[in-house]
């Protein structure tokens, strides 16, 4: 284990902000060289009395490196959360577990994508929003969207801003456009 890993502390799950918790996980393990054992998992050889004792090597660090990223995902999840998963022997079951209970089912996750596109498209600003409290909400339907696979343009983004705040932007809005079709 690095220093690095000693240093940082893991974000704890406690059943909320799922999305935001496996990012963040993700590219803890990524810093670590542990993500490909969470996402794929170690392949026991079927007969391993024909492995050479430098394969024998290389299973006995993968194994290691698993039973480190198990032990990352135990101590990162809350208590009460805990006995979901400690029946998992590998960093892989544990993850799948509280993917599949936290993200859900290929159907749940078409629901929730239809369901944030169309947040998306509806949103518009409050007149008792800031510009900034309302990027901030934008910002964060955009990530919730790419988190489950729809990635939207920048000047998509910057469009839906310019087209969605309240009347009181409309100078500043027009000033934007005409900038965006003068020529230079």
């Amino acid at each position: 284990m690095s220093s690095l890993a000693k240093q940082i502390s893991v974000p704890i799950f406690s059943g909320q902000n799922y999305d935001y918790w496996a990012i963040k996980m993700k590219t803890y393990f990524q810093s670590q060289k542990l993500w490909e054992i969470v996402e794929e998992g170690v392949t026991l050889p079927e007969d391993s009395s024909t492995s050479s004792s430098a394969e024998k090597g290389k299973l006995e660090n993968k194994k290691a490196k698993d039973s480190e990223a198990l032990y990352y995902i135990q101590t990162a999840v809350a208590d009460h959360i805990f006995p979901r998963i400690s029946v998992a022997t590998s960093a892989k079951e544990a993850w799948s577990i509280l993917q599949k209970e936290y993200q859900g089912s290929a159907k749940v996750r078409i629901i929730k994508l239809q369901t944030l596109r169309r947040d998306f498209e509806n949103m518009k600003m409050k007149d008792s929003e800031t510009i900034d409290e309302y990027y901030t909400k934008v910002r964060e339907l955009v990530n919730q969207l790419k988190a489950y696979g729809e990635d939207i343009p920048e000047k998509r983004v910057v469009e839906k801003l310019l087209i969605s705040v309240t009347e009181k932007y409309d100078p500043i809005v027009t000033t934007i456009e005409e900038q965006k079709i003068s020529p230079h």
